[in-house]
């Protein structure tokens, strides 16, 4: 005999807060010290198959289908007291307006005088609906007390059954380029509402997203990764996917340091990598893009990018050669006696009062040098007082300035 006193009034005492039954699962219930809601219309207001005294309330909810449902009440103890009854009594409704008992419609199988485990069932019941299943204990003669009992109830059949949800992990490719970003997706099926999405790395979380996308560059060699995200408002369902191990490519690249050079002047690139597939970008100002240590002569400051390739993956780096460009140099002059551009002057080099400027012949013979240059110091295109003939002649400028650490080599243009 079970004592009273182990039990309290269950919540699910009213309508209003039915205990929710999943599919095939197991709920132990009671309906020791339950009540009857008194009001016109409300919870307990019915009187087919029998009028409620002490009722308890479940709910369930059927699948996109609907179909043919069992209520199943096993392990089913009847209190024993005096004066009090010995039968449980249970019906299942449907409620247009939920728990308002004007709105009810009895539905399948009615148990009025259930002394052991029992079965209600319905069939043909409208899919997503939520029907309602009340329990009570019978006032059987001569008892003037209803009767009390605590039981396992469960909903089986095709219309509550639920087809397995499932997830599957999107993976573009197992074998990815170390550092590169790689977009994930996780796909839902049978899963009509999904919550967030959660992101491991090694069983480690990483990540938790409202969407179903998940971008990262962090994967290493053998790392695994996996989601789980989980399925319906109630009888909530964990579903999950795994990858296999990834297959993470290294490429090691290094462009070198960067370099400042001097307008018209020229360097060369240290570029490394493990491949022995590669190439220099942009390649116009290179002498040659497919060594690792090409010869650079840009005439403005440019970005280098070394790009190494294994055929699955390419990789870059950026070296930058930054061109001084606070001297301007004109490459030509015309000492006709016009007045016009009659001396080669470099004014921006004025500023430089110890700087040394030489000037070659084709045939490398010095014709020209001074130290310090400006439009008193310009050469005017003669050489021991005699002008000379008309071409191209070399000049080397020594700025002796710690902005040019290198001389300046150039050409110029003497016209006529």
């Amino acid at each position: 005999m079970l004592s009273k006193e182990s039990f309290a009034q269950p919540i699910y005492n009213n309508c209003s807060d039915a205990l929710y039954l999943c599919p095939l699962v197991v709920e132990n219930v009671t309906n020791y010290d339950a009540t009857k809601t008194l009001c016109a219309g409300c919870e307990d207001d019915f009187n087919y198959c029998f009028t409620p005294t002490n009722s308890i309330w479940m709910k369930f909810e059927t699948n996109a289908l609907g179909g043919n449902v069992n209520v199943n009440f096993n392990n089913v103890t009847i209190e024993i007291a005096p004066n009090q009854g010995t039968e449980m009594q249970a019906t299942i409704v449907q409620a247009i307006a939920p728990c308002d008992a004007s709105t009810y419609t009895q539905i399948g199988s009615c148990e009025f005088a259930a002394a052991g485990n029992f079965v209600l069932s319905a069939t043909g019941l409208l899919p997503n609906t939520t029907y309602y299943i009340v329990v009570n204990g019978a006032t059987n003669a001569p008892a003037t007390i209803p009767a009390q009992a605590t039981m396992d109830i469960s909903v089986s059949g095709n219309g509550v059954q639920r087809i397995p949800p499932g997830l599957a992990l999107f993976v573009p490719s197992n074998l990815i380029c170390a550092g590169e970003p790689q977009l994930f997706s996780a796909y839902a099926g049978d899963c009509p509402d999904t919550t967030d999405y959660y992101w491991y790395i090694n069983d480690q979380l990483v990540a938790v997203t409202q969407s179903n996308d998940f971008e990262t560059s962090a994967l290493k060699n053998g790392d695994v990764l996996s989601v789980t995200t989980t399925c319906f408002e109630y009888c909530i369902v964990e579903i999950a996917d795994t990858s296999a191990p990834f297959a993470v490519v290294t490429i090691t690249v290094d462009a070198g340091p960067d370099f400042t050079i001097n307008a018209g002047g020229s360097v060369v690139l240290q570029g490394s990598t493990s491949e022995s597939s590669h190439f220099w970008t942009p390649s116009f100002t290179l002498n040659n893009p497919g060594l690792l240590s090409p010869i650079a002569q840009p005439d403005e400051t440019t970005y280098y990018y070394l790009s190494a390739t294994n055929g699955a993956c390419t990789v870059t780096d950026e070296a930058v050669v930054y061109v001084n460009d606070k001297l301007s140099i004109t490459n030509t002059f015309t000492p006709n006696g016009d007045g016009y551009n009659d001396t080669w002057e470099i004014p921006s080099l004025e500023q430089y009062s110890n700087c040394f400027v030489e000037i070659y012949d084709r045939w490398g013979q010095s014709i020209f040098q001074t130290t310090g240059y400006n439009a008193k110091k310009a050469w005017d295109g003669k050489h021991k007082g005699k002008l000379l003939e008309a071409g191209v002649y070399f000049y080397v400028i020594e700025v002796r300035d710690p902005d040019f650490t290198e001389p300046i080599r150039g050409s110029l243009t003497m016209i006529r």
